[in-house]
């Protein structure tokens, strides 16, 4: 069979399988036995050593210690701390209840390392709270979806450990890559939110437009005793954000020394704060992130045995070379290969894309003269948008169950300007690699 052939039959069954709703884990380990069995029958005894080797790493250790370190987080009222904290902090600036949200769930986000579980956990308190003082639901809806996508880009990020690890480059620098888009992200939803607060003050009445704030919120007071006394809750864990990325941009720890210190640390705060100290609780939060570390670590070895697989085969080296004779140009293949992220983000979740389809892209962007640190940006902002599109866009049925009242076609409408943002900060981090590399650059270590 040709070599071209062979890769389009192993990467479109490899999506047909994902597509159809089976575990991911299931087919991409399924399909990569498959292609052994038919093509190379003689790499079989090979493929413990693969599945094996693949998970003996270092740098795999920090997946496991960051989801520790979120799941004592998500399973206490650390997210109502957090909400209630930022909107008295936020209340009087204009459109404040909003930014309060996104920033609720840029925080969260990054402290859970979920998408889905931000959106849950900020939207069911954010939601209901947004349209009592006025926010049309299209907007409260659509912004709790999209802030729920930022935890991926913010670090710590387990995505970013995922396409450390599948490409082989420093999780460390991904990491601190994500720090300036990722706020440049928050502070463009907040202009926008803002705009909107302005645009309805001077364009009285909801009429013809979707996207309006009458924000009540104004009128509330909160003494500075209420404010700090609030800020005490929620501020170790956001220190632990900052030592984190202290630690690693200083090169004073790895990614996993830095997660196994949070994780203690996690533990210890939320023990202290929220008297999360009997047994049973204690076991509920040890399991949810057993759970989801094998749940992870399964993905990862399935798609790496599919990367030795499709490597093997010569598919990924034939795809590589018939895209980079593509006559587009450099910026146009990376114009192709946004599109194709998109679209796999529509259907497939972020770590599956980024395992199976990142150790596929790297030669093209090696070989077009782009660093893998400023792709792993572009790379993730793209699944972003994919996290709140349909028809797997799981943060848009979080937010449809938290307002069941409100149609789907409202809540889609309300995300469509932030996928315009997300499309803006590509565009600027093409435009200025630096705004993901300065950072990265300085690093010690």
């Amino acid at each position: 069979m040709n070599e071209y052939v062979l890769a389009v039959v192993l990467f479109g069954s490899a999506l047909v399988l994902l597509m159809s709703g089976i575990p991911i884990w299931a087919g991409l380990a399924g399909i990569s036995l498959i292609f052994i069995l038919i093509f190379s029958p003689h790499l079989l005894s090979t493929v413990p050593f693969v599945v094996y080797g693949s998970m003996d790493s270092f740098a795999l250790l920090a997946i496991p210690l960051f989801i520790l370190l979120s799941a004592p987080i998500s399973e206490t009222n650390a997210s109502r701390d957090l909400y209630t904290t930022l909107h008295k902090w936020l209340h009087k600036i204009p459109g404040g209840l909003g930014i309060a949200n996104l920033m609720g769930c840029a925080i969260f986000a990054a402290l859970c390392g979920s998408s889905p579980a931000t959106a849950a956990a900020i939207g069911g308190i954010g939601i209901p709270e947004m349209r009592r003082h006025g926010y049309s639901p299209a907007l409260s809806t659509g912004l709790i979806a999209h802030g729920g996508t930022l935890g991926i880009l913010i670090p710590p990020s387990i995505t970013m450990i995922l396409y450390g690890v599948a490409t082989e480059t420093s999780i460390g620098k991904c990491f601190i890559a994500g720090i300036i888009p990722g706020i440049l992200l928050v502070l463009l939803s907040c202009v926008w939110v803002a705009a909107v607060f302005y645009y309805r003050k001077l364009v009285p009445g909801k009429s013809g437009s979707v996207y309006y704030i009458e924000d009540h919120s104004l009128d509330e007071q909160y003494s500075w005793k209420e404010r700090f006394a609030s800020t005490i809750n929620v501020l170790p864990f956001v220190l632990i954000i900052f030592g984190i990325m202290g630690s690693l941009y200083g090169g004073w720890a790895t990614p996993s020394e830095a997660a196994g210190l949070g994780a203690v640390l996690s533990l210890i705060f939320v023990m202290t704060i929220y008297r999360v100290t009997s047994p049973a609780k204690l076991w509920r939060i040890f399991i949810k992130a057993l759970e989801e570390s094998s749940m992870i670590l399964m993905i990862m070895a399935a798609a790496l045995l599919f990367s030795y697989v499709s490597s093997d085969l010569y598919a990924t080296q034939a795809l590589g070379e018939l895209i980079l004779k593509l006559p587009m140009g450099k910026w146009g293949i990376i114009v192709l290969i946004n599109i194709l992220l998109l679209i796999l983000g529509c259907f497939i979740p972020p770590a599956a894309v980024i395992l199976m389809v990142a150790p596929l892209l790297m030669p093209i962007i090696k070989g077009l003269g782009f660093d893998p640190i400023w792709f792993a940006v572009i790379m993730t902002i793209n699944l972003e948008i994919g996290l709140v599109t349909p028809p797997v866009g799981l943060n848009l049925y979080i937010v449809k169950n938290i307002a069941p009242d409100i149609p789907m076609w409202q809540v889609l409408l309300g995300v469509v300007p932030f996928f315009v943002i997300d499309g803006i900060v590509i565009v600027l981090v093409c435009i200025w690699p630096e705004l993901a590399l300065w950072l990265p650059n300085k690093m010690i270590g």
